[in-house]
């Protein structure tokens, strides 16, 4: 008996000691490339079309990384794919990044995020790949897709100047969350944006530890807003040098209506 209780304590301690490690082990090398993907069906009926959002790619160099993700969104074989801002942090990286957002086989419909503006690269080749893949670079213009059947606004300045198209399915793509409260009375069938990365680290019954400015509140996941629905994705890559994700993995998000 008295083994039995040793063996128990022991095991115990060894268990509390394990739980720490594990976590850092999944925060630090397992979850930062652990990808995840979201379906979610917009309206009952037939499926008109389908697309993918991507986010917050902050490629660093690492080119087998995002080439797994673009490999991943092509084999979704979406109507085209919307990037809500965020692919550099340095200008350095930014030619090599769009070398690998070319392997895309679908319209790539993207905005900008603060740190691709604040990297001061030039966007023209960014702009140039939107247009070959039958997409758009969407500085504060909108455009159509899916056969037309799709209006995509893209958001940049702010506050935003923005429109809608009555008859056709009004998509938003935005990089800060907060924007959809300051889209001056406005409505559209669905917001993306991007920004928050979920807080790359979420604790249950917590949340997020640390989120940045112009979040809003909306840090992850669906929201009701002035402005209609709004996805928030976690994003794809990782701030500068804190590459931890904790219960908030890296994520595309498939959208069918």
């Amino acid at each position: 008996m008295i083994a039995t209780r040793f063996n128990r304590r022991r095991l115990l301690a060894h268990l509390a000691w394990m739980a720490p490690a594990l976590c850092i082990a999944d925060a630090r090398i397992w979850e930062p490339e652990w990808l995840r993907v979201q379906t979610f069906r917009l309206n009952p009926g037939a499926r008109r079309f389908r697309f993918v959002q991507f986010t917050d790619v902050h490629f660093k160099g690492d080119r087998a990384w995002l080439g797994e993700v673009i490999r991943r969104i092509n084999s979704l074989s979406p109507d085209f794919a919307c990037f809500t801002g965020d692919l550099i942090e340095e200008a350095q990286h930014f030619d090599a990044a769009v070398e690998e957002l070319a392997k895309l086989r679908m319209p790539l419909f993207a905005v900008p995020g603060n740190h691709d503006h604040w990297s001061r690269a030039d966007f023209a080749p960014m702009a140039a790949l939107c247009q070959q893949t039958g997409g758009a670079w969407l500085e504060d213009r909108h455009t159509t897709a899916a056969g037309g059947r799709v209006a995509i606004i893209g958001v940049d300045r702010w506050p935003a100047r923005c429109v809608a198209a009555p008859g056709l399915f009004n998509l938003l793509l935005c990089h800060y969350p907060a924007q959809a409260n300051d889209l001056g009375g406005r409505r559209y069938d669905l917001m993306l944006a991007g920004h928050s990365h979920g807080g790359q680290v979420r604790l249950p019954l917590i949340g997020p530890l640390i989120t940045p400015s112009r979040t809003a509140g909306y840090n992850l996941g669906w929201y009701d807003t002035p402005a209609g629905r709004l996805y928030v994705n976690p994003g794809i890559g990782t701030l500068g040098s804190f590459n931890v994700r904790f219960n908030c993995r890296p994520e595309l998000t498939v959208f069918e209506a």
